[in-house]
């Protein structure tokens, strides 16, 4: 599919082939295809999506754990977390001993447990137990980056966000939807090419398929529905002429 080139930085070389970078009018169509192969995948977050919030603080404290932790262990954390905590007022009044069990094994779980109270603590003097549904003062809790701000605006109050982690960082930086080395700056270019209709979902599909076909290391190229659309591959139909050769 031809696209608009407007710098030189639009077209990416590979030996001698050109390869544009994945156009945001191919959107559409992968993401279809990524949620039509998405029930053939044995993907963890699939089954951490599972889980039933009650309300945007269990979205939170999950989010939370989540990091650092595989999404494998997060799920089973979680299932016991939400069984017990529904609100601050739950963590504060928990024995740090049962907490810490409750989030056990998950990844520095002593260090979270104490974090959980401080924030339980932040958002009943500063929030009156609420979390708050502005971005901007998700940023101002303790430990909330963007990634988990946004995840609660998008799972917590069914608000537009994209929440970018590093699979879905490094899955648009090779499809070539953007060009970038942070997660920061993958959501900042994302809301522009990427339609809004489309922001709440992204992080869950490109999650699952990053984590069954288009992995951190060896990536299952040939097993990939979306590789005539990457950049990278030399399936994509977006491969147009041969580079003229070097003297």
């Amino acid at each position: 599919m031809l696209i608009d080139i407007k710098s030189p930085f639009d077209i990416i070389n590979h030996n001698r082939y050109t390869f544009y970078p994945m156009h945001k009018g191919d959107i559409s169509k992968v993401l279809k295809i990524i949620e039509k192969e998405l029930p053939k995948w044995d993907s963890p977050v699939v089954e951490l999506k599972g889980l039933k919030f009650e309300n945007p603080f269990q979205v939170l404290i999950c989010a939370l754990i989540s990091t650092r932790t595989r999404d494998e262990t997060t799920k089973r954390v979680c299932k016991r977390l939400l069984d017990k905590i529904k609100s601050p007022w739950d963590v504060i009044k928990m024995d740090p001993k049962e907490l810490e069990q409750l989030i056990y094994p998950s990844g520095f779980y002593k260090s979270k447990s104490l974090f959980l109270k401080d924030l339980s603590g932040q958002l009943i003097e500063q929030f009156n137990g609420e979390v708050p549904r502005k971005l901007e003062d998700l940023l101002k809790l303790k430990g909330v980056g963007p990634k988990v701000a946004n995840l609660v605006l998008s799972e917590g109050f069914n608000i537009d966000a994209i929440a970018v982690d590093t699979h879905v960082h490094r899955v648009c930086n090779r499809w070539g939807l953007v060009k970038t080395k942070s997660p920061e700056e993958t959501e900042r270019d994302l809301k522009a090419v990427l339609p809004k209709r489309f922001w709440r979902k992204f992080n869950f599909l490109l999650v699952a398929f990053g984590q069954s076909i288009c992995k951190p290391r060896s990536p299952k190229c040939k097993l990939c529905p979306v590789i005539e659309f990457c950049e990278n591959s030399p399936q994509s139909t977006n491969l147009k002429v041969p580079l003229p050769k070097m003297s």
